[in-house]
């Protein structure tokens, strides 16, 4: 084998080794700067998945609590309506109303009214008014009251009422000694 050729193996055999040992030295454990960069790594990927759970919770619970207020303040509105036609209402006016609004509009009347016809009058308004979906009625009527005359004998002819008498208190009050 003439030199030339035993070089040519030569370098060819110390080729396959270098690539070897690359390939040897690829599959070893990792360095600890490597090791640090999986860990960091990791630890932003579950941070960011925290991040986006917590953001999704609490939009759902910002929509929800949004949902609860406009409806709400829709059931207020609602409330003023019922309450305005009935408070100026001439048939209606020696009543008395306590109105009350739950969710998807159904309104509670509860009060005195007069007689059966304006009680069937209220709660028909209350009905009629927008936003109002069902209507407990829970309203009344008034009773008619006997009246009592006063006594028609004069001050001096009814007996007298019976006095009571209050004795001063005689004894002194207990001291507690100081120290």
């Amino acid at each position: 084998m003439s030199g030339f050729k035993r070089f040519g193996a030569a370098a060819a055999m110390g080729t396959a080794l270098l690539a070897g040992g690359a390939a040897l030295r690829a599959q070893q454990e990792p360095g600890p700067i490597e090791r640090a960069g999986v860990k960091l790594d990791e630890a932003g990927r579950s941070l960011r998945q925290g991040l986006e759970r917590g953001f999704t919770k609490t939009k759902e619970v910002v929509r929800e609590s949004y949902e609860a207020t406009q409806a709400r303040i829709n059931d207020m509105s609602i409330e003023a309506r019922v309450y305005g036609r009935l408070h100026w209402d001439k048939h209606l006016e020696t009543s008395t109303f306590d109105i009350t609004s739950e969710a998807q509009g159904i309104v509670t009347l509860r009060g005195l009214v007069p007689d059966e016809a304006a009680k069937k009058h209220a709660a028909d308004l209350a009905a009629e008014t927008v936003g109002v979906t069902r209507v407990v009625d829970q309203l009344a009527v008034r009773t008619e009251t006997e009246t009592i005359e006063a006594d028609p004998r004069p001050k001096a002819a009814r007996p007298a009422a019976p006095r009571v008498r209050v004795q001063p208190r005689t004894e002194a009050p207990a001291t507690v000694p100081q120290d």
